[in-house]
């Protein structure tokens, strides 16, 4: 049975910083493409970040770039989210998900990973 399990969020005052963590257990975790999604009240789940399975190719939303860094570490089956100058817009649940390729999609969306985790909510106060 594959589980994603966020950790990480919390309450931050903008400006402040937050590291997401996302725990799988997935045997092809290695070899698969992660994702960093969000979804605020009343919007659709938004893609945020992606990292292929070797961690050299990374992709990010244009509303993140410079300041979200997502990385992984194999050996212990994690990727991560470091989210750095936050804004109130920031504000979500913030969900992990996996692909079953290694390569990151042209244009990340839902529909390209098949499991998901149960989301971690990050809440950024003005």
């Amino acid at each position: 049975q594959v589980q994603l399990v966020e950790s990480g969020g919390g309450l931050v005052q903008a400006g402040g910083s937050l590291r997401l963590s996302c725990a799988a257990s997935l045997r092809t975790f290695s070899s698969s493409a992660m994702g960093w999604f969000r979804q605020a009240p009343g919007k659709e789940r938004e893609f945020v970040a992606a990292i292929s399975w070797t961690g050299t190719n990374t992709k990010y939303a244009d509303s993140v770039e410079g300041r979200f860094t997502i990385s992984r570490d194999n050996g212990k089956n994690t990727v991560y989210l470091q989210m750095n100058s936050l804004k109130s817009e920031d504000t979500a649940v913030y969900y992990c998900a996996a692909r079953t390729r290694g390569s990151i999609p042209s244009n990340p969306g839902v529909q390209d990973y098949k499991y998901w985790g149960q989301g971690t909510q990050v809440t950024v106060s003005s």
